[in-house]
């Protein structure tokens, strides 16, 4: 069996949203995308770095049959929220599920789109146990 892939940092998981959101990206686009999305500088070398750190993590994949190096998410959205937020839930509220929801409505209110999504899903808990 693998071992878990290890937590992204916060500026892993910038770079991860990027490739996520773009695809398939040089060093520069990501570079660049970050740079837009933060309205800040990021020096391009760090990008490098980081992107390199994230291929010897298994976080990204990296294309090396150009001469610019190709990297892409070797890890899925999906995946990372859930084991993140798996990891929150553990340490932050115990392992409870409810703590975690009533927290997160208190800090932020849902659209009404997201409460409907959020009814459904708690419907379809409670038709699953019956």
């Amino acid at each position: 069996m693998k071992p878990p892939l290890p937590q992204p940092t916060r500026a892993e998981l910038a770079i991860l949203r990027v490739l996520w959101k773009q695809g398939r990206c040089t060093v520069r686009q990501v570079h660049e995308a970050l740079h837009g999305a933060r309205k800040q500088d990021t020096v391009y070398t760090t990008v490098l770095k980081l992107l390199q750190n994230m291929a010897e993590k298994g976080l990204v994949r990296r294309d090396e049959r150009e001469r610019t190096h190709v990297y892409e998410a070797a890890i899925t959205e999906r995946k990372t929220q859930r084991d993140l937020l798996r990891d929150l839930m553990d340490r932050a509220f115990g392992g409870s599920t409810a703590s975690l929801v009533i927290q997160a409505l208190s800090v932020k209110r849902a659209s009404p789109e997201e409460l409907e999504e959020i009814r459904k899903l708690l419907d379809k808990n409670e038709g699953g146990k019956k």
